[in-house]
């Protein structure tokens, strides 16, 4: 009987830890992070100013190390899905206007953000911190192929 109540407590005290509801501090990850060594953005072909919107490098590498790892990232939204009080969808920019008024970024210089409850976003002008758990499965939709996924915890200002 002991036994298995050690092994319980021992079970708990490991998945309590794992899963970070100990309030372990999620890693800071800035949009420079989130690029290769060696990948530069620059070698893309010119922005044509055409009015053309498309995305230049939808298949950008992305950083493995960061796949599973809790985070908390800076940038702005371009909201996905959601109602007037709440988004569950968004995609996280490394700067204002990326994907509504000038062509994407690189796809490894956009996260899609999905929160299942819905998040309250104050204002789309201001940046935000984004905590929750990266993952390097992509993403395409109608606006940009992109490289990172975030499962959301929670958005706090800048």
């Amino acid at each position: 009987m002991v036994s298995r109540i050690v092994k319980s407590v021992v079970f708990t005290v490991l998945f309590i830890t794992s899963t970070g509801a100990l309030g372990a501090e999620p890693q800071e990850v800035y949009w420079e992070d989130l690029v290769p060594e060696g990948f530069n953005e620059l070698d893309a072909p010119a922005v044509q100013h055409d009015g053309e919107m498309t995305q230049l490098q939808p298949n950008a590498p992305v950083v493995d190390k960061y796949d599973g790892k809790r985070v908390k990232i800076p940038g702005f939204v371009v909201p996905l899905e959601g109602t007037a009080e709440l988004t569950t969808e968004f995609l996280l920019v490394p700067y204002f206007g990326a994907c509504i008024h000038v062509p994407p970024p690189p796809s490894n210089q956009i996260v899609y953000v999905k929160f299942e409850e819905g998040v309250a976003i104050d204002d789309l002008y201001d940046a935000i911190w984004v905590t929750g758990t990266l993952s390097t499965a992509g993403w395409k939709g109608d606006i940009a192929s992109v490289g990172y996924r975030l499962t959301g915890e929670s958005v706090a200002p800048f």
